[in-house]
């Protein structure tokens, strides 16, 4: 989960069609649902992540599980699954940021982690704690990768308590994938061939392509 070292002459190489240039090696479906407090206030987040079949595979056969091939899982098994994923470096942000007026909020690690195989696919939750619950917003969501070596897709539900499905409203924003990848390449252009693109502060991808969920309260 650390950004991933590319030179100028390869990036430039696989200018072309998104998949090519990014070239993504882990596919999660991911889903959120918000949790507030007492008082109104956002104070934490639900994330789920479903991974697909390849990885998925290589995960239960490194650790050994489902030797059977059923796809069903042992609760010994289960247990030795859960929070495989949850195990972060230190400083890692979970591919999860949370703004409000364009400042980011602190987020707890991952707490309460679950982990089940469906159907031939991990599924997993965690829990993220704002380190200071908020009622005011709107909440700005994204969940990526900055080198794009995983791609969170957000197939899975984003959910709301009940009380406020009518009252909050849910936005998704999709990136501008067409435009960022030509001022990415704008930018590649003015550089040599064999430059490094972490020693010529060329930003990382993997923000720029992320669909945005805007959340908006009344009280925000």
């Amino acid at each position: 989960m650390k950004p991933a070292i590319l030179s100028l002459g390869l990036m430039l190489g696989l200018m072309s069609p998104l998949p090519a240039l990014a070239h993504p090696h882990v596919f999660i479906d991911t889903g959120f649902a918000f949790e507030f407090d007492d008082q109104g206030r956002l104070f934490q987040i639900k994330v789920t992540w479903q991974y697909d079949e390849f990885y998925s595979l290589l995960v239960t056969e490194d650790l050994q599980l489902d030797n059977d091939g059923d796809g069903v899982l042992t609760p010994q098994e289960n247990a030795r699954l859960t929070g495989f994923d949850t195990n972060w470096d230190e400083g890692f942000n979970g591919d999860l940021e949370i703004q409000v007026g364009g400042a980011l909020l602190p987020l707890s690690g991952p707490l309460e982690p679950t982990t089940e195989l469906r159907q031939g696919k991990i599924v997993s939750t965690h829990i993220r704690q704002l380190q200071t619950p908020m009622a005011a917003g709107p909440f700005s969501l994204k969940a990526f990768d900055p080198s794009y070596y995983t791609a969170y897709e957000i197939k899975l539900p984003v959910t709301l308590p009940s009380h406020l499905q009518g009252q909050c409203m849910l936005e998704r924003i999709e990136p501008d994938i067409a435009g960022s990848l030509a001022r990415m390449q704008a930018q590649l252009l003015r550089l040599d061939a064999d430059a490094d693109l972490e020693e010529n502060d060329i930003p990382l991808m993997g923000g720029a392509f992320a669909t945005e969920i805007l959340l908006t309260c009344p009280t925000s």
